[in-house]
């Protein structure tokens, strides 16, 4: 494994490691370890560090939504530039181009869940390629950024025994 894969691997699990601490864990020393986080951030592999945040302990109201988009491309238009697009719009949290029903995968966040169609139907639904728009609303979230959440409350159901 790459000197760069066992720091990213590092990052990935906890990107406010230390230098020191990700030189501890991979055996390399920390120049190596500041070399290859330099390297990744200048090469556009690193493209920030965020906080993984359980939103549902958060006292505001924010409602998310996965948004199945349909498209119909013409000869000028690519899903580059869809993609292009449909990402400056700042409740799209992420992206996807994806294989199956739809074409893309919109990762949609806002204060209501009237604040989440709005934002669907009046800036998303009118651009003239999108053929069709299915929102997913987010229930509830186990697992986010590969940090599962734990602690939530006991299955509260009665227990029906015969």
């Amino acid at each position: 494994m790459s000197d760069e894969r066992e720091v990213l691997d590092v990052l990935t699990t906890n990107a406010r490691e230390s230098t020191a601490d990700i030189a501890a864990q991979t055996g390399l020393d920390e120049a190596a370890v500041e070399e290859a986080i330099a390297s990744l951030e200048r090469r556009g592999v690193v493209h920030g560090y965020q906080a993984v945040v359980d939103w549902d302990r958060v006292e505001e109201e924010r409602v998310r939504a996965i948004v199945e988009l349909n498209v119909e491309l013409d000869r000028e238009t690519g899903y580059e530039e869809m993609a292009d697009r449909i990402a400056k719009f700042p409740a799209v949290e992420a992206l996807h181009l994806v294989s199956g029903d739809y074409d893309f995968a919109a990762e949609v966040a806002g204060a209501s869940m009237q604040d989440v169609s709005g934002f669907v139907s009046e800036q998303v639904a009118p651009i003239p390629e999108i053929t069709q728009t299915v929102t997913h609303y987010v229930m509830e979230t186990y697992k986010d950024g590969g940090v599962r959440f734990g602690d939530r409350d006991e299955d509260d159901r009665l227990s029906v025994s015969p």
